[in-house]
């Protein structure tokens, strides 16, 4: 495996919204560029009215992070455009980051209105580098719920990954193989990844293949030659049952099996896969292919697989492209990124932004998300946000509150309460041990374990509940009371 970082390969420093720039430029302007600020970034809503998301992109927001600097060119390019002065350019060209990020780990399941990363440092500092926090925790994380369902939807089936020539642009073909791997994807077609993430390859044949040749029959004993050990063939070319499965059938006899090899599988592409699939089982165990497993792709999603196997389909195993590539039932995960506080003096000052609309009102201060888990069950009970300060002691009940419904209270005892955010960079120093995408992969696997059944319904999942602390939630309270003229 490539050492080489994907982001690596260029400078992501001008991937930020220009606003991100002028705002930067006025806190210098104003003598603010070493105000210290505290931004969280979260989200608001689950994709597709989900039970819950997974967390992804932490790898490379640290990429990023680390390489954060500006060019000569760049400064040149700003200076052009009339809207920075030199003051400001040669803050950037001295440039050195130094925030304090924490972030929830890859893997983990993450609900609305929690901080899955949090960052303090200079205003200047935090402001920029939001839009690049934000495509990169948004595109994964909405990469890796999506697999998440789709692994689901399998039940234990291997989902394989088919999607790169049908994600939007290549960024969104390499980082979102990677996403769903960690939420659980058997391995991916596209080998970039393989090189570069470790992530297990699978491919054979596309239809070109076959019909390079004078016949299917042709074509199929060919690749046969070529890669005894591994042979998989594409069986709708033609005729799924009047063709590809006899010939299918023909090259596992006329050839693998005189050289000791088996045929490895079939795959089918097109047509009523219920049918086909069942069909092609009772073909290949007639001629004594029992071990011969039967793959299917073809526009798949969580439901349309939830379906077949539901049907009954003769199926082992799922390539799923275009609909978990691009997540094409929802294409956006609304992760924001908004100041929860400004220090002076040593003091932490809450900041809030107001909305008529309850869901859109910010938690302010520095704070911490907590999960509580069950000691007797080992499942998620509900997360907590706290202010950053405050411990949970699990030896004594603790009662939970709904912060939008304070009525709607339970009293949990026998928990445990483990802190969800972890130290990323201390003063633009990274101290985050990196993990490999196995031991993310891992992580995801044992976390959705910890969830209910009922929070992973694909429709009208249970509610899990991320509430607030007491004093964070009489903190919040009283800046809407003091500042209920402004909603």
């Amino acid at each position: 495996m490539s050492s080489m970082r994907w982001n690596d390969r260029t400078n992501m420093s001008m991937l930020t919204d220009y606003y991100e720039l002028t705002m930067s430029r006025g806190y210098l302007d104003h003598e603010m560029a070493d105000t210290i600020a505290w931004f969280d970034l979260f989200f608001r809503s689950i994709p597709e009215d989900g039970g819950y998301a997974i967390m992804a992109g932490v790898e490379q927001m640290i990429d990023y992070l680390k390489t954060l600097q500006f060019t000569e060119e760049d400064l040149s390019f700003l200076r052009d455009s009339g809207q920075f002065n030199e003051r400001f350019l040669n803050y950037l060209r001295d440039f050195k980051f130094v925030c304090d990020v924490w972030a929830i780990p890859e893997g983990t399941p993450i609900f609305p209105n929690e901080p899955i990363v949090k960052v303090r440092g200079p205003i200047i500092q935090a402001q920029m580098i939001e839009t690049m926090l934000l495509v990169t925790i948004n595109h994964q994380s909405l990469i890796a719920t999506k697999t998440s369902r789709i692994v689901r939807a399998a039940q234990g089936r291997p989902v394989f990954e088919f999607g790169a020539r049908r994600a939007q642009g290549y960024d969104a073909a390499v980082l979102g193989a990677r996403a769903a791997y960690i939420a659980g994807a058997n391995g991916t077609s596209c080998t970039i990844c393989g090189e570069h993430f470790g992530i297990p390859l699978v491919g054979t044949m596309a239809h070109s293949w076959i019909q390079a040749f004078d016949t299917e029959y042709d074509a199929f004993c060919a690749y046969a030659r070529s890669f005894p050990e591994n042979t998989v063939l594409l069986v709708d070319t033609y005729n799924v049952l009047k063709s590809g499965l006899p010939n299918a059938i023909r090259t596992a006899k006329d050839v693998l099996e005189p050289s000791g090899h088996r045929l490895k599988g079939i795959r089918i592409d097109s047509g009523d896969l219920t049918y086909l699939t069942n069909k092609a089982r009772e073909m290949l165990d007639r001629a004594g292919l029992q071990d011969c497993r039967i793959t299917a792709s073809n526009a798949l999603d969580e439901y349309i697989i939830r379906d077949l196997i539901q049907q009954g389909a003769a199926i082992d195993t799922f390539g799923v492209g275009e609909r978990l590539i691009t997540s094409r039932a929802e294409p956006v995960f609304g992760g924001v990124y908004k100041l929860a506080a400004i220090e002076q003096n040593g003091e932490i000052l809450p900041r809030m932004k107001f909305s008529e609309n309850a869901t859109k009102i910010t938690n302010p201060c520095n704070k911490e998300v907590w999960r509580f888990y069950d000691l007797s069950t080992g499942k998620a009970i509900a997360d907590l946000i706290t202010l950053a300060d405050e411990e949970i002691d699990t030896t004594q009940p603790y009662e939970l509150f709904d912060p939008l419904h304070t009525w709607k209270r339970k009293t949990v005892t026998n928990f445990q309460a483990s802190r969800l955010l972890q130290p990323i960079f201390v003063q633009g120093k990274l101290i985050y041990e990196r993990v490999s995408i196995e031991q993310n992969r891992q992580h995801c696997a044992t976390e959705m374990d910890r969830l209910w059944d009922s929070l992973k319904r694909f429709e009208n999942p249970q509610t899990y509940y991320v509430d607030l602390s007491q004093k964070l939630w009489d903190i919040k309270d009283q800046l809407l009371h003091a500042n209920k003229q402004l909603i």
